[in-house]
C-alpha cells in the first residue's frame, strides 16, 4: 500500500506542487514572523548593551506619568544637580556624573528643511567629553552656549558639516548654533541604534531640553574597585530614598530592550494574522485539490478495495500523501521564510536610521511554527476527501461514473448553523459584551460566517454562475465554459470561497476605513470654522511644534478675526491617565470648534480651573464645582477646580487646562493652530503671511480646511495601502487555486474534450471554453467577497457610532475594481489549463479512460 501511494504521489507531482504551494505562502508569513522578531530583539539588545556600556550604576527620578509602550513617550522627571555630589559621596562610588538627555532635539538640515526619526530618539545632551565608546572624529568638543557637536549619522542625514551656522528645535522655538565637532562610536559606527544625537553645553542642554537650570535626567555611577554593581545599587538606592529609579547598568539595558520588544511583539501577531488568512485560503486549495484527485481516482481506489484494502489503509493512503506535500510545503516555506525575515530585518534596520543588526536567527518557534502550521493545515484539508475515499465500494471499479452529484442538504444545513454560530460571535464581539475577550470573539465570529459562507456557497453557485456566465453565451465556447463552471458546484464553490476570502477582507477593511475618513471629514467641515490650520505630519513620538509667538502676531494680520493655538500632553487626573489639552483661546472651543456647554461656563478659564467633556466627568464622577488633582509630564500635581462640562465630540479633548498649564507640557509649544478669518478676508492674502511667520518652525505648515482634511486622512489610507499589500498574498493563493482546479478539471475531462475536439471544437475555441470558465469561477468569488466584506464592514462601522465613525461610506469605485481584477485574474489563472487542454491529442483524448 505504500509503495502504490508513493508511486500515485510522482504521478501527480505537479497538482500537488501547486496546492503545497498554498501552504509554502502560509508557512512563509509564519516563519519569517518569528525570523524577523528574532534577529530584531536580539539586534537591540545589543543596541542597548552598547549604549549603557561602562554604565556601573543609573540613577533618574520617577516619572511624574507613567505610559504604557503604545501611549506615548515617557517625560522623566528632573534629577536635582544637588544630588550628584550626595551621590558621589555613597561608600564605594569611585565617580558620579550628571547626565541630560532628552527625546526632542531636531537639527534643521542644508535643506531647510528638519532631520526626522522614525522610531530611534533624537536625543539632546550635555557633551561630556570623549571615552571608550564616544570618540571625536572632527572638529572638538563644544565650549560656547552657540556651539554644538553631533553624531556622524546626524552629519550626514542633515549634509552639514564642521563650521556650518545650523538651526536646532528644542523645547524652545528655533535656536541657532555652530557646528564644532562631529563624533562617532567604537567599532566605527556612525550612530547607535539609528538615534540621532546633538550635544551642547550642560547649561544650555539643561534650558533647552528640560526647561529649567541646574537638573539632569539621570546620574551615571562609577563603582570603586572591587565593589560588585548590585551592591553599589543597593547602597545608592538607600542613600536616596523613595523617589528614585537606581538600576545596574544590565538592567537598564534589559528594560530598555524589553519595552521595544513588546512593539515587535504586536508587529509579530500582525504578520501572524495575516499568516492566519493565507493559511485558510489555502486550506480551501488543498481541500478542493484532494477532493478532485479523489474523484479522479475513484476506479483505482474501488479496485484497490476489491483486492482486499480496508478503508482504514484508503485514508492511511491519502492522508500519507497530504503528510508529504505538507513536509515538503513547510521545508520551502521555512527557507522561504528565513529569507523573508531577514530581508525585512534589512529594511527595517535601514528605515531605523542604520541599526545594526544581530546575525540572523532561526529560533525554535520559527522551525516548530513551520512544520506545526504546514503538516497541521495540510492533514485537516485532506482529512473529509480521506474519508470520502474510504467510503468508496469496490463495486464503483465497473462503473463508467463514479461520482454522482449527491444532495447539498447536509453542506447547506452545516453552513447556516456555522453562518449563525458567526453572526452570534460578530454581535458579541462589537458590541462590547465580550469583556476582555472582544478581538478573539471577533476574529473568531470573523473565521466562523467565512467558513459558514463558504459551505453555503454551492447552494447559490450554480444560479449565480449560470447568470453571470450569461454575458459569455453569445458564443458556442462562451456556453460550454459557462455550463462547465456551473457543473459541479462544490468544486465551483470551494474554488470561489478562496478568493472570496481575500476579496472579503479588503473589502470590508476598505469599508471600514473610508468610513471612518468620511466621518472625520464630515465632522470637520460641519465644526471647525477655521479657514487655516497650522499643523505638520508626525513621524516619530513627538508631534510637530510652533512659537508660541506665531500666535500673537497671527492675530494682527489684517482680515483675522479667530487664532486658536492647542497644545496636547498626557496627564494622570486623579490617578487615571488621560490625555489633556489647553488652548491659547479658550473661547475657540465654542467659536471655532462648536462646543456646545453641558454645564457651568466653557468660554472662559482661570488659572486655577479646568473645563471637561461630558464622557470624562461621567466616567470620573465629577461635576461643575468638583475638584481634580491633575499631574502633568512635568512640574507638580496641581488641584483645579472644573469650571464648565461640554458635549463630546471627536474634535475636542477630554479635558482642557489652563494655556498657563502648558508649560508643564511634554511638548510645552503649540502642536496645531487654527486661523478663522473675519467676513470677506481671502484665504490667498492670509496664508502667504502666515508662512512667512512659520519661517523658523520648518516642521508645521499652512493648509486651508481641505488639504488640513487630507493631512490628517493621509495615514488611513497609508495603512490601507499596507493591509491591501499583504493581503494580495491570499488573492495570489486563490489564483493558484484557480489554476489547480482548471489543470485538474481538464485532466479529468480530457475524454470529453477530445470529444468536443474530434467534432469540430477548434484550439482557440477550446483554449476560450477554458478562460471563460475561470473568468465565471473568479468573478462568482470577488462577488461573494464584495458581498460579505460590505456586510461584515457595515457591522463594524454599525458598531462604532459612539466612537465618531458615523457615515457608512461604500467603496463603490474600489468594488468595482475588484470585480474587473477578478475577470483577470481569470484570464491569468486560464492560461496553463487553456494551452494544455488545446494541446490534447485527439485520437488519444478520446481513448483516455
Amino acid at each position: 500500500m505504500f509503495r502504490a501511494t508513493w508511486k500515485s504521489l510522482l504521478a501527480r507531482k505537479v497538482r500537488l506542487i501547486l496546492s503545497g504551494l498554498a501552504v509554502v505562502l502560509g508557512v512563509m508569513f509564519v516563519s519569517g514572523a518569528f525570523v524577523l522578531t528574532d534577529t530584531l530583539g536580539r539586534s537591540f539588545d545589543q543596541v542597548f548593551a552598547d549604549a549603557y556600556e561602562g554604565i556601573d550604576v543609573n540613577v533618574a527620578a520617577e516619572p511624574k506619568v507613567t505610559l504604557g509602550e503604545m501611549e506615548g513617550e515617557p517625560v522623566g522627571a528632573p534629577v536635582p544637580a544637588a544630588l550628584v555630589e550626595k551621590v558621589r559621596a555613597v561608600p564605594g562610588v569611585a565617580e558620579a556624573t550628571g547626565v541630560v538627555a532628552a527625546d526632542g532635539a531636531r537639527l534643521i538640515g542644508s535643506n531647510g528643511k528638519v532631520v526626522t526619526s522614525f522610531g530611534p530618539p533624537q536625543l539632546g545632551e550635555n557633551w561630556l567629553g570623549e571615552s571608550d565608546l564616544v570618540t571625536l572624529r572632527e572638529g572638538r568638543e563644544p565650549r560656547a552656549d552657540d556651539e554644538i557637536v553631533v553624531n556622524a549619522a546626524l552629519a550626514q542625514a542633515a549634509k552639514v558639516k564642521v563650521g556650518d551656522r545650523v538651526g536646532v528645535l528644542t523645547l524652545e522655538p528655533k535656536k541657532e548654533f555652530t557646528l564644532v565637532g562631529v563624533f562617532g562610536y567604537s567599532g566605527d559606527r556612525d550612530s547607535i541604534g539609528g538615534a540621532n544625537e546633538i550635544a551642547f553645553t550642560t547649561p544650555v542642554a539643561q534650558r533647552l531640553m528640560l526647561g529649567e537650570p541646574d537638573v539632569f535626567t539621570n546620574i551615571n555611577v562609577t563603582a570603586a574597585d572591587g565593589v560588585a554593581d548590585e551592591t553599589l545599587r543597593d547602597d545608592v538606592a538607600r542613600a536616596l530614598g523613595a523617589g528614585f529609579q537606581v538600576k545596574t547598568g544590565e538592567q537598564m539595558s534589559a528594560d530598555a530592550a524589553e519595552g521595544l520588544k513588546e512593539g515587535l511583539s504586536f508587529f509579530n501577531k500582525v504578520l501572524l494574522g495575516f499568516a492566519a488568512v493565507a493559511l485558510l485560503v489555502g486550506t480551501f486549495l488543498i481541500l478542493n485539490t484532494f477532493s478532485i484527485i479523489v474523484a479522479q481516482r475513484t476506479r483505482e481506489l474501488a479496485l484497490m478495495r476489491a483486492i482486499g484494502a480496508s478503508g482504514r489503509q484508503i485514508i492511511g493512503s491519502v492522508v500519507l500523501e497530504a503528510v508529504a506535500v505538507g513536509l515538503i510545503a513547510s521545508v520551502l516555506g521555512l527557507a522561504a521564510g528565513i529569507g523573508v525575515g531577514a530581508l525585512l530585518a534589512y529594511l527595517f534596520g535601514k528605515l531605523a536610521g542604520g541599526l545594526s543588526l544581530a546575525g540572523l536567527g532561526v529560533p525554535a518557534a520559527a522551525v516548530i511554527g513551520a512544520f506545526a502550521v504546514g503538516l497541521v493545515i495540510t492533514m485537516i484539508a485532506a482529512l473529509l476527501p480521506a474519508l470520502r475515499a474510504a467510503r468508496i465500494p469496490p463495486i464503483a471499479a465497473m462503473q463508467d461514473v463514479a461520482t454522482p452529484d449527491r444532495p447539498l442538504t447536509k453542506v447547506t444545513v452545516g453552513g447556516a448553523v456555522v453562518t449563525a454560530i458567526g453572526a452570534a460571535l460578530l454581535f458579541l464581539g462589537l458590541s462590547g459584551n465580550a469583556g476582555d475577550n472582544t478581538l478573539a470573539t471577533i476574529l473568531g465570529g470573523v473565521l466562523f460566517a467565512f467558513i459558514g459562507v463558504a459551505l453555503l456557497t454551492p447552494l447559490i453557485s450554480r444560479p449565480v454562475v449560470s447568470l453571470l456566465g450569461a454575458v459569455f453565451a453569445w458564443s458556442v465556447p462562451g456556453k460550454l465554459g459557462r455550463l462547465n463552471s456551473g457543473r459541479n458546484p462544490r468544486r465551483t464553490a470551494i474554488t470561489a470561497a478562496a478568493l472570496m476570502v481575500g476579496i472579503a477582507l479588503v473589502t470590508g477593511v476598505t469599508v471600514i476605513l473610508d468610513s471612518a475618513k468620511g466621518s472625520l471629514s464630515a465632522l470637520v467641515e460641519d465644526r471647525i470654522k477655521a479657514e487655516l490650520v497650522i499643523s505638520g505630519a508626525q513621524s516619530g513620538p513627538r508631534p510637530p511644534s510652533f512659537d508660541p509667538a506665531v500666535l500673537e502676531q497671527a492675530a494682527r494680520i489684517p482680515g483675522v478675526q479667530l487664532v486658536d493655538g492647542e497644545y496636547g500632553d498626557m496627564a494622570s487626573i486623579d490617578g487615571q491617565r488621560t490625555w489633556v489639552g489647553a488652548s491659547s483661546n479658550v473661547a475657540a472651543l465654542e467659536r471655532m470648534f462648536g462646543a456646545k456647554a453641558v454645564a457651568g461656563d466653557i468660554s472662559r478659564l482661570g488659572p486655577e480651573e479646568m473645563l471637561v467633556s461630558s464622557d470624562t466627568a461621567k466616567s470620573r464622577n465629577v461635576s461643575v464645582g468638583s475638584q481634580v488633582t491633575v499631574q502633568l509630564s512635568r512640574g507638580e500635581a496641581r488641584t483645579y477646580t472644573v469650571s464648565g462640562i461640554y458635549e463630546s465630540s471627536q474634535l475636542t479633548n477630554p479635558a482642557v487646562l489652563p494655556p498657563q498649564a502648558t508649560k508643564d507640557f511634554a511638548v510645552p509649544q503649540p502642536i496645531q493652530g487654527f486661523v478663522q478669518l473675519a467676513p470677506g478676508a481671502r484665504v490667498a492674502d492670509v496664508q502667504p503671511q502666515l508662512e512667512r511667520l512659520l519661517a523658523d518652525s520648518p516642521e508645521v505648515s499652512v493648509a486651508d480646511r481641505d488639504a488640513f482634511i487630507k493631512q490628517q486622512t493621509s495615514q488611513v489610507d497609508t495603512l490601507l495601502t499596507m493591509i491591501q499589500i499583504l493581503l494580495a498574498l491570499a488573492i495570489v493563493i486563490a489564483v493558484l487555486g484557480i489554476i489547480n482546479t482548471l489543470a485538474l478539471s481538464v485532466l479529468e475531462r480530457t475524454r470529453e474534450l477530445g470529444l468536443l475536439r474530434a467534432i469540430g471544437l477548434r484550439r482557440a475555441q477550446t483554449m476560450r471554453m477554458i478562460t471563460v470558465e475561470a473568468v465565471v469561477i473568479s468573478i462568482f468569488g470577488a462577488l461573494l467577497g464584495v458581498v460579505v466584506g460590505t456586510g461584515l464592514g457595515a457591522a463594524v462601522v454599525e458598531a462604532l457610532k459612539d466612537e465618531g465613525i458615523t457615515d457608512l461610506i461604500l467603496p463603490w469605485g474600489q468594488m468595482a475594481v475588484f470585480l474587473g481584477l477578478a475577470a483577470i485574474i481569470g484570464v491569468i489563472a486560464a492560461v496553463l489549463p487553456a494551452v494544455r487542454a488545446a494541446r490534447i491529442n485527439v485520437l488519444g483524448a478520446i481513448a483516455h479512460d
